[in-house]
């Protein structure tokens, strides 16, 4: 197949690439190759220390019990410490959603990010009195009367974002290694192993598909155990059926005869 559409393409007026051509498909793939084990790395960061550390954290958070009573407050505690702040402004915008609050020592005056404006933060304006709770000497929530919102800082019990980020440094390795390792064994010729179409689609369905998945799993409270299965049988299942059509429409078009030019004039 690969013999045809390589002569398919000659006769059709193609010419074969040049050594500089090629040279530079050598380079492409060493690139590629190199970018496959940094996310590779990353992927193995991501599966090996970023997601137990998380839920390691998350865990603790959980089993963390109410601090005791003391004169002197330490800037960190292993337990939940509710202190009273001062709201000293508010930053309500899509791209920066914080309170600085003013509270005891040793705090003082802290920085709170959210990332929602939520059920507190939209309520809070200069001069109101909220509640803070502490764990670690961070903010972890903030309570005005009865409402009550978790800080961006406090732990998470949200894996399959986590496990989607590595899931698509784990598949962006694999597809660059295949792409780079067809650039130095084909220089000449890698076929369809291309950023157009093939690669690009490829990326394109690579990074949605963990934006999807990962965020249904969220939302649905599925394991995160899913994320990776899920988003590599939907990638490995495109790469197959797109380079089957791929190949197919390449080899249709060798095999159509070309147009006589006398024929295109009438």
């Amino acid at each position: 197949m690969t013999t045809m559409r390589i002569g398919a393409e000659r006769a059709a007026g193609g010419s074969p690439p040049s050594p500089r051509g090629a040279g530079r498909n050598r380079l492409v793939g060493a690139a590629l190759i190199v970018l496959s084990l940094v996310t590779a790395l990353t992927c193995a960061f991501v599966f090996t220390s970023w997601l137990p550390t998380d839920g390691a954290l998350y865990r603790e958070y959980r089993a963390a019990e109410v601090c005791s009573v003391r004169t002197v407050i330490p800037a960190s505690e292993d337990c939940l410490r509710e202190l009273s702040f001062t709201v000293e402004g508010t930053h309500k915008t899509a791209k920066n959603m914080r309170a600085t609050l003013l509270g005891p020592r040793p705090f003082g005056r802290v920085v709170v990010p959210f990332s929602d404006s939520g059920p507190t933060l939209s309520g809070l304006q200069k001069g109101d009195r909220v509640t803070a709770t502490v764990w670690r000497g961070v903010v972890v929530m903030v309570a005005e009367g009865d409402a009550r919102q978790h800080s961006a800082d406090a732990p998470r019990d949200e894996p399959q974002m986590t496990a989607a980020v590595g899931t698509f440094a784990g598949l962006l390795a694999a597809l660059a290694f295949m792409f780079g390792a067809m650039h130095l064994v084909r220089p000449r010729d890698p076929g369809l192993f291309t950023w157009r179409p093939y690669g690009k689609w490829l990326l394109i369905v690579t990074g949605a598909t963990c934006v999807v998945v990962g965020l249904g799993t969220v939302w649905t409270g599925l394991p995160w155990l899913l994320v990776p299965t899920v988003c590599g049988v939907v990638v490995a299942g495109t790469a197959w059926l797109l380079h089957r059509d791929l190949r197919l429409g390449r080899a249709n078009a060798a095999s159509r005869p070309a147009q006589h030019p006398s024929r295109q004039a009438q």
